[in-house]
């Protein structure tokens, strides 16, 4: 009688990998759609206002808000294309700039190494010329490939109109499922809870970008650096991809600055000045702004960010945080899973300090006993 009711947990990591397998191998479909419900979710309160204070009607609210933010994300992608083509033609102007900045570090390696300066500029490994233009080069495909993501401007915002136009009926057909296991209050706290998760993490996402765009931008200024504003809202854009965009994006402004200052020290200012930023922003910015709500902590916010790159590409680095978020909001209301979403959540000061605590107790019984 109770063989029945035996955890098998071989069975698990079974429909774990086959998860894993069908997320890798149906990627072209499900990408888009996680893609489409995180931007439903973003423009949904223009949806609503539209039909519930000016009365639209819900084909036309749905369409309003998908073509208004299809077309600011074509503004800015358009926008960055331009900037990216005008300091992309200068690269060789650049290469001869960095050229002769770099030229006196290499003869100070030569006196400590022995190496000829010729060997290390016309080496077949190091061609400085190729690698400045590599770089240019590499990072505008990089920024080219994330802007696909967003760029596909036939199926997404397609899917976006079918969840706003049905939500009613795809919400029914949750509760019909979710119902059978569970009551229906249970079910729509946990809908609430991952409506406010993916709300909290895109409108506090934008608001982390504004800030740190305008930092990024007042860093560039005071430092005298070309195209300011271009460079510190690029790198907060950026943002999208957690912890290594703004790596990413202070490579760019560093190669100019590097080409077009007389010292290689403005360089070095700029990574300086985008790497406090970025201290700011994931210690204090983010945490405030983001509030409790995605309440993951970081090393779980790496961990899914290698695991998703893995799974998804860029397109993974991107959905990592949202996708964990949503998951660890299922896994809390999982009597069978909630300790992994305990795991994945938050340790708060008083979880810690009370576990201090213990230990000390604990520690002290032990020398008491001694």
């Amino acid at each position: 009688m109770n063989s029945n009711k035996t955890y098998h947990p071989v069975l698990d990591i079974i429909t774990f990998i086959a998860i894993i397998f069908i997320a890798y191998t149906l990627q072209e479909v499900i990408v888009p759609l996680l893609f489409a419900i995180i931007l439903s979710v973003l423009v949904f309160p223009i949806v609503h206002f539209l039909e519930k204070k000016l009365r639209i009607n819900r084909i036309f609210s749905a369409l309003i808000s998908i073509i208004t933010l299809s077309l600011i994300i074509m503004i800015i992608a358009t926008f960055v294309g331009v900037q990216m083509n005008e300091i992309a033609s200068k690269s060789d102007q650049y290469y001869t700039s960095a050229k002769e900045k770099i030229i006196p570090l290499i003869n100070k390696a030569e006196q400590s190494t022995g190496i000829q300066t010729e060997e290390i500029i016309q080496s077949e490994n190091m061609k400085m010329g190729e690698m400045v233009k590599d770089n240019f080069s590499n990072i505008t495909d990089f920024l080219l490939a994330s802007g696909s993501l967003l760029s596909n401007l036939v199926i997404v915002p397609l899917y976006m109109f079918f969840f706003l136009l049905y939500r009613k009926f795809f919400i029914r057909f949750i509760y019909l499922i979710c119902t059978k296991k569970g009551n229906k209050k249970e079910t729509k706290t946990i809908l609430e809870k991952l409506y406010g998760v993916q709300q909290n993490y895109l409108i506090g996402l934008l608001t982390v970008m504004l800030i740190v765009g305008c930092l990024n931008s007042i860093g560039l200024l005071l430092l005298g650096i070309d195209y300011p504003f271009f460079f510190g809202f690029l790198c907060a854009l950026l943002l999208l991809i957690p912890y290594i965009g703004i790596i990413i994006g202070s490579l760019l402004p560093a190669l100019v600055a590097l080409a077009t200052k007389d010292s290689i020290w403005y360089s070095l200012g700029v990574i300086s000045i985008f790497g406090f930023i970025q201290f700011l922003e994931g210690n204090f910015i983010t945490p405030k702004i983001t509030g409790s709500k995605v309440s993951i902590n970081a090393f779980v916010s790496i961990l899914s960010i290698i695991v998703f790159s893995m799974l998804w590409g860029t397109s993974g680095m991107i959905l990592a945080l949202p996708v964990t978020a949503s998951l660890k909001v299922l896994f809390d209301h999982s009597s069978k899973f909630e300790p992994i979403g305990f795991l994945l959540g938050q340790p708060t000061d008083e979880f810690l300090k009370s576990k201090a605590r213990r230990r000390l107790k604990i520690w002290k019984e032990i020398r008491k006993n001694k």
